[in-house]
């Protein structure tokens, strides 16, 4: 079997340095749709509230940014083929899994922050894969990245990745994840409209994946068109989330989890639903689906912790 479990989660752990300067946060912001108008507010560009995302020297960073930072230091190859984000890079190279990349699936992520994240920053990323599981018909490998600078930790990073054909080695399912939609109606709904060229502007942050750029990769694929990537629907729906239920206040995001449920193509609108205090309190659900498509399922399982 391609995926040796036994062997994965009792390897060692990995290091990589990552490196990330203002340019790299005003890009991926800039990349998930900072600057542009919401239904909220017809606002310009150079808004106070859009310019903590845009200007260095009222720059703040979303918790988001930890699934790209240091994306400019040296990857291993299989991670840039996947091109899913450090955490991956770090993990698809571990001992005991060797997959083929084509049957690989971004099933879910998790960044947990333990203090605010600079603006600039060098810091020493540790890799492991505390599980794997078996799904019948897929595995699924929890990808773990913890990360700390001189300062002490930063953030964690939890990537479930699905593949296919990968199971039925008789292991562990695994805990379930999915979280009923709340049967009362959202305390807020807010829509957020994908640039044509967003997945273009998004894939400069490191994820460099021809399925988001390249119509006949993309169909090879079996999409009509690019796709956006999952990374980039997930930092959208967090930024929305903290402009209008978190006051514009990044900081008091402590973690931010999802299941991707379906694809967002550029140009499309993504529609959020919201609720407070679900599914518990300091925390918020959010469902994102794909307006133009009657509401198709883009983001599930989603919750905001926060302060």
């Amino acid at each position: 079997m391609p995926i040796d479990v036994a062997k994965a989660t009792a390897a060692p752990p990995r290091t990589t340095e990552l490196t990330w300067d203002h340019k790299d946060v005003q890009l991926y912001h800039l990349g998930i749709g900072a600057g542009a108008p919401t239904p909220e507010k017809e606002r310009p560009a150079t808004d106070p509230d859009e310019l903590r995302y845009t200007l260095e020297s009222a720059l703040h960073v979303l918790p988001s940014f930890a699934t790209v930072a240091g994306m400019g230091s040296p990857l291993l190859e299989q991670g840039r083929e996947l091109g899913e984000g450090m955490a991956v890079a770090g993990g698809m190279a571990a001992p005991g899994i060797d997959v083929d990349l084509a049957a690989v699936l971004h099933g879910g992520q998790t960044v947990t922050v333990h203090r605010p994240l600079p603006v600039r920053g060098h810091a020493t990323q540790t890799s492991t894969v505390p599980a794997v599981y078996d799904k019948t018909k897929a595995a699924v490998i929890v990808l773990r990245s913890e990360v700390a600078d001189d300062d002490g930790p930063l953030w964690t990073c939890d990537t479930q990745i699905f593949v296919r054909g990968e199971g039925g080695f008789g292991g562990d399912r695994g805990p379930s994840a999915r979280i009923e939609v709340p049967e009362r109606a959202p305390d807020l709904t807010t829509e957020r409209r994908i640039r044509e060229d967003q997945a273009l502007l998004y894939r400069l942050s490191g994820d460099w994946n021809p399925l988001h750029a390249d119509p006949s990769f993309a169909k090879l694929a079996g999409f009509d068109r690019p796709i956006l990537h999952g990374l980039c629907s997930y930092g959208v729906a967090l930024k929305a989330v903290v402009d209008t239920a978190l006051d514009g206040d990044v900081s008091r995001v402590r973690a931010y989890t999802t299941r991707f449920a379906g694809v967002v193509f550029p140009g499309e609108t993504l529609r959020l639903r919201l609720w407070r205090d679900a599914p518990g309190p300091g925390r918020i659900q959010v469902l994102v689906t794909a307006a133009d498509r009657d509401d198709a399922p883009v983001l599930a399982d989603t919750v905001v912790d926060h302060t």
